[in-house]
């Protein structure tokens, strides 16, 4: 897998173009630290009370559906996707690393394929987990995290074999496709934390079934993956005004970004990485 982070999709070299580039490096950074705090709060919370065979406390954390007794498929499979969620997680974040890229090619292309087959079992499992054990809160919750699973199933299924063809453009922006609908639980959190700190949780409720909940498990992954889109084209446009509509959305994107991450460290992920 070969792909190059958001901040520097082969921008051309045009008026704003530095700017643009810098407005992902942005969001990415942000991005970074967050994604970092989530992969330590799988590790300190779920990853500890699994060695040590502590299987019940895993529900130590709101779960929808964590540890249940007697379900010994189900727990299995529920440690399984949670624990290749810091894996799938840290190797996303490498493959964004120009540097590994460049100096360190063979890793990168084995960290690729460790990615998007771990995306796969994971987008496999998550699949069952909502419809074969019933982990949802609403039924549009589960239409939701099912539509993001397809959408990784499609997009990593692409980038695998557009990079075995060895069309490596097609295969960067399949990858970056890629790499946000598996972040999209992630996304998730993020934007839950933001719209709930910003509105008091207007809009939301206990079975994420009000309007904002609808329209945050849905844009968790059509929204980055929109802005994605925008921000590849921009840097390939001739029109100033386009760049700087861009920058302007991704420089909103960095600000509700780190005020997520903010709520999500202070609120959902802090008390359990300790």
């Amino acid at each position: 897998m070969t792909t190059s982070k958001i901040a520097s999709p082969s921008i051309s070299l045009r008026p704003g173009a530095d700017l643009l580039r810098r407005s992902g490096l942005v969001w990415f950074c942000i991005a970074a630290v967050g994604q970092t705090a989530f992969i330590w709060m799988i590790l300190a919370h779920f990853g500890r009370r699994t060695l040590i065979g502590d299987f019940a406390g895993w529900n130590d954390k709101p779960l929808i559906k964590g540890y249940a007794p007697g379900d010994d498929a189900g727990n299995l499979m529920f440690a399984v996707h949670v624990l290749l969620a810091a894996v799938v997680t840290l190797s996303g974040l490498m493959q964004l690393v120009p540097a590994l890229r460049r100096r360190a090619p063979g890793l990168h292309r084995w960290n690729g394929r460790v990615f998007l087959t771990t995306a796969v079992v994971m987008a496999l499992g998550g699949l069952w987990l909502t419809w074969g054990r019933g982990t949802y809160l609403s039924l549009i919750s589960a239409i939701a995290v099912s539509v993001d699973g397809i959408l990784i199933l499609i997009f990593g299924t692409l980038a695998w074999r557009t990079a075995v063809r060895r069309d490596f453009g097609t295969h960067q922006r399949w990858a970056m496709r890629a790499f946000l609908a598996v972040n999209g639980v992630w996304f998730l959190r993020v934007g839950l934390m933001a719209w709930a700190i910003a509105t008091g949780g207007l809009g939301m409720n206990n079975t994420l079934s009000g309007p904002a909940d609808v329209v945050l498990q849905f844009g968790a992954y059509l929204i980055p993956l929109a802005l994605f889109e925008a921000y590849w084209r921009a840097g390939r446009s001739t029109r100033p005004a386009v760049r700087l509509l861009v920058i302007t959305a991704m420089a909103l994107a960095a600000a509700v970004t780190a005020l997520g991450v903010f709520g999500a460290v202070a609120f959902m992920w802090g008390p359990y990485m300790l």
